[in-house]
Order: C-alpha cells, then structure tokens, then sequence
C-alpha cells in the first residue's frame, strides 16, 4: 500500500471539487417536460404500455406537441409518487 501525503489546503481545495462533481452529475436540475424514456426512469418502471397506461387514465399529465412526440409533466410524476408514497410505522 503506498501513502500519499497533502498539505491541508490542497486537500480541502481536492475535496471541494469532488463535491461539486457529485452535486452537479447527481442533482441535475429536472426539466418540467420529459421525454417518455425519462418519465420511465422516475417512476422506475420498464413497460410503455403502463406509462400509456397511467397517462390514458390521467394519472400523470401529458402534452403532445406533435402527433409522434409525447412529452410527461415531471412535477405531476412526483406528485404522483407521493400521492402513494406509503409511511413506515
């Protein structure tokens, strides 16, 4: 095992640069409109067919600004999500 030692600053400065690495890779600010492959990943299913599913019965909000394109309001994903979010005893 080989040990590197740093002066204190340049630890700190190091430590610094990787939170901001993580903040920006992990807390990406979420968009209002999503695309249907995004909508899947945050309510951590893999099926089209329940995402049309939740869609068709207004579950979640949907806009289609063109006849091929539907986009998924992310805001009423999450609103959803927490409408069945479950307590623990």
């Amino acid at each position: 095992m080989e040990v590197v030692c740093i002066e204190e600053q340049a630890f700190y400065s190091l430590f610094d640069k990787v939170v901001d690495y993580v903040d920006q890779k992990y807390q990406k600010k979420q968009r209002q409109w999503i695309d249907g492959e995004e909508a899947m990943e945050l309510l951590n299913i893999s099926s089209k067919t329940t995402l049309q599913k939740l869609r068709n019965e207004g579950k979640i909000r949907f806009s289609q600004p063109q006849p091929r394109i539907i986009l998924y309001d992310s805001h009423s994903i999450n609103e959803y999500l927490d409408k069945h979010a479950r307590n623990t005893f």
